[in-house]
């Protein structure tokens, strides 16, 4: 996996039990629309607090003549090569030609031509219709899809290409540079949801450290999240957040690029899979995000944004919460006013600071366990 950030280490036990599955704590972004629920549902039975924020669904073509028109010309021009990238575009095309009469028509072409996958859910319904498919991309990409066509003669070669509503056409471009006819075909469409406010929501709760875990599992919703946050205005705030107290898990590598692209490294898995994710997910909130330290005031457990000091549950707003997690994570070091005031949102100064370590010790069970080292700063009485 690539790992979004480094945290102290923890202690066996506490890894341990959430690598077994607990999540109880934790509170996780999820981003996707399409088969949300499973994913909501597999968390949230961890123990999970899910914030559901869907940045976009999957709309069908509007009335199919578009579609219907590509099809036409597709099995007309009966391509020497057919690209699918996707199970559900491939469903729904096929779908859409049944309605319309051509499904036959469809399904004949595209026997006779050879069929290039992007994967293995693509190969599945590829398989699913009756067909049969003579290559696979290695990473699930449309690059290195068209990479492997490459190293075929594509000089005056049809290729009938069944897009996924996020084209990349320097792909397609590249097939024509080779001598290649594209037709293209379109089944579905990305949209944003109307009317919710469920996306800044989460935003926001991001750029608040407010979330453990967001996860995606699609590039589009990906520069979705990215493009309402730069119309929020905090766009910057939002990836310093994922590249520090926040983890971005994606599904996959193609998922994972915008993020990339913007300078965040996310959890990715090694199998491209909804289920590899939530286990990802698990894995690295018992190995990052779970601390025990003992105390002169009891045993201190914080296992994402839940808090107990010697066996009683302490609630912390989040500004507390994070100046006692940079405490926490110094291990009993001394940590500056400077370094403290850097922890806390937007330009904090003397008198936030002061304001947020009052409010801090008045949150504890005991408030010295804060202990204030003269010229110096603050630590925890660990």
């Amino acid at each position: 996996m690539t790992a979004a950030v480094t945290t102290p280490a923890v202690t066996q036990s506490a890894a341990a039990e959430v690598a077994d599955g607990s999540l109880s704590g934790f509170r996780i972004g999820v981003t996707s629309d399409r088969r949300a629920g499973d994913l909501i549902d597999a968390l949230e039975r961890r123990g999970a607090t899910v914030l559901h924020a869907p940045a976009l669904k999957i709309a069908p073509v509007a009335a199919d003549l578009p579609l219907l028109e590509d099809t036409r010309r597709i099995i007309a021009a009966q391509p020497d090569y057919a690209v699918v990238t996707t199970a559900y575009g491939l469903r729904r095309w096929s779908e859409a030609a049944d309605a319309a009469g051509l499904g036959d028509a469809l399904l004949s072409v595209l026997s006779d031509a050879k069929i290039y996958v992007r994967g293995p859910k693509a190969r599945g319904a590829v398989r699913a219709a009756g067909l049969n498919d003579v290559g696979i991309s290695h990473d699930e990409t449309t690059a290195s899809l068209v990479n492997m066509m490459l190293g075929l003669d594509l000089r005056g070669k049809k290729v009938a290409v069944q897009l996924h509503g996020y084209t990349d056409y320097r792909q397609l471009d590249r097939l024509r540079q080779a001598g290649a006819e594209v037709l293209t075909a379109t089944p579905y469409r990305w949209v944003k949801p109307a009317g919710s406010d469920q996306l800044p929501r989460l935003i926001e709760a991001v750029c608040n450290g407010g979330l453990d875990v967001v996860t995606f599992t699609s590039a589009p919703a990906v520069d979705a999240v990215l493009s309402t946050a730069s119309e929020l205005g905090c766009r910057e705030a939002f990836i310093q957040a994922l590249r520090g107290p926040v983890a971005a898990a994606v599904v996959g590598p193609v998922t994972a690029q915008p993020l990339v692209e913007a300078g965040v490294s996310p959890l990715i898995p090694e199998r491209y899979r909804m289920g590899a994710l939530i286990r990802l997910v698990c894995e690295f909130l018992g190995q990052h995000r779970v601390m025990r330290y003992p105390s002169a005031f009891g045993l201190i457990e914080l296992r994402g944004k839940n808090l107990r000091i010697n066996g009683t549950a302490v609630e912390l707003a989040p500004a507390p919460m994070s100046l006692f997690r940079a405490l926490l994570e110094a291990n009993g070091a001394v940590m500056s006013r400077e370094q403290l005031a850097r922890v806390l949102a937007g330009d904090a100064g003397e008198h936030a600071l002061d304001m947020t370590i009052s409010r801090l010790r008045k949150s504890l069970p005991d408030a010295g366990l804060v202990a204030t080292v003269i010229k110096r700063g603050y630590r925890l009485q660990l």
